[in-house]
């Protein structure tokens, strides 16, 4: 089975010479380990490959005097298969750190291998807290965003507006648990109330069902704990059921512009969320997405940027560490401030959250839009400190309190 899962693997190697055919410990190997062709392909993909890719690039293709290689793989969203591909890659491909990792099943499964087995992991496209919580590890870390920083400050907004009754659509795995944990954490705490919850398999195609519960039970909110496909098409669906801020309003909780473009602004006008990252922000993030968009013909996700960011830092780290050690480098992941178009400032906790700016964001009204991907209106930059758990509150083992 690992030979077989082992020739799925897409395999990259940036470099002046003919690395190919060296031994995979003469390269300093990472893994992109990712769904290529399932719901969450449009917010990763085949498009964090590619920004896996021009990170090495930018960083000049080579560290410690070794050619850098990128592997990757598509783990069809089974944590069972996912951990096959990890281990392969680390018995037999020489990987030393496995990056994106979409799906919080997956990651946090691969994060516990890698502990085991003292290799680096960056989940830049799975949101359960689980993974710097109390399954944190001395070599994980999570990158792009998290449940809590997508949900709990604008759950709290929506509550002081009085929209303070909340029926959740679930994803029913260990992400959509944990958003939905969240999510409804922070409207009792400001004073609402969860009148109820659905919860969906991965994949569903109908959310009549769903829908028609999340009606019946009156709730002023919506919210949709699931992701990628699976929100793209539960939004569809209460636009066909006339769901609408008129009768109940429709909170998705985590959105990329990738989900925006395929719906388009009829569909999303005017929805409010918080996002990690916007190609349109500045003028670096406008060079790096077009540079992204010439060879993708998309404009980036949150998860692509974020993946390009937690390359370019574990390669600055196994540069400052002298080696690629797991925890050396996991040490100097740490004690570097990330500093790139994704996060400025930007520092990775002890428990391996990456604390950095977030964004929250508002759908432009057709009328407003100038050009495709012309998507959102900045409401507000929310300070890293304020859009992550504090430390202090971390489950995480290795945090002292």
């Amino acid at each position: 089975m690992l030979k077989v899962l082992a020739q799925t693997c897409l395999v990259f190697v940036l470099s002046s010479g003919a690395a190919a055919a060296q031994h995979p410990s003469s390269r300093v190997t990472i893994g992109v380990l990712n769904d290529q062709s399932g719901i969450y392909a449009d917010v990763g993909g085949m498009g964090s490959i590619r920004a896996a890719r021009m990170a090495v690039e930018d960083f000049g293709g080579t560290v410690l005097g070794r050619d850098i290689a990128i592997v990757a793989a598509d783990h069809k969203n089974d944590p069972q298969r996912a951990v096959q591909i990890a281990t392969a890659w680390f018995d037999n491909e020489g990987v030393t750190a496995i990056v994106e990792l979409t799906n919080s099943a997956i990651a946090l499964a691969v994060q516990k291998l890698a502990k085991d087995r003292s290799r680096i992991t960056i989940a830049s496209l799975a949101g359960s807290t689980e993974l710097t919580g109390s399954a944190c590890s001395p070599t994980g870390f999570q990158w792009s965003f998290d449940n809590y920083s997508n949900s709990v400050g604008l759950a709290r907004e929506l509550v002081s507006f009085h929209q303070d009754t909340w029926f959740f659509i679930t994803a029913d795995y260990a992400f959509g648990w944990s958003l939905e944990h969240e999510a409804g954490q922070a409207v009792i705490q400001a004073g609402g109330r969860v009148l109820g919850s659905s919860r969906h398999p991965l994949n569903e195609r109908n959310f009549g069902s769903h829908l028609s519960l999340a009606q019946d039970s009156n709730a002023k909110v919506i919210a949709l704990a699931n992701a990628g496909g699976d929100t793209v098409e539960t939004i569809r669906q209460a636009a066909e059921i006339g769901i609408s801020p008129r009768t109940q309003t429709l909170v998705p909780m985590l959105v990329f512009i990738s989900d925006v473009h395929k719906l388009g602004l009829d569909l999303t006008k005017g929805m409010t969320f918080v996002d990690g990252f916007y190609w349109d922000l500045d003028a670096d993030t406008r060079r790096w997405s077009k540079r992204f968009q010439a060879s993708q013909h998309t404009m980036p996700t949150m998860g692509h940027a974020g993946t390009y960011s937690a390359v370019l830092h574990y390669l600055r780290a196994v540069a400052a560490a002298g080696t690629d050690e797991a925890l050396a480098v996991a040490s100097k992941m740490r004690e570097i401030p990330v500093n790139d178009f994704f996060a400025r400032n930007g520092r990775a906790r002890l428990d391996g959250r990456m604390v950095h700016d977030m964004y929250l964001v508002q759908v432009k009204y057709p009328d407003e839009s100038s050009a495709t991907w012309d998507y959102y209106k900045l409401v507000s930059t929310i300070p890293g400190e304020k859009a992550f758990r504090p430390i202090e509150q971390s489950q995480c083992p290795m945090v002292k309190r």
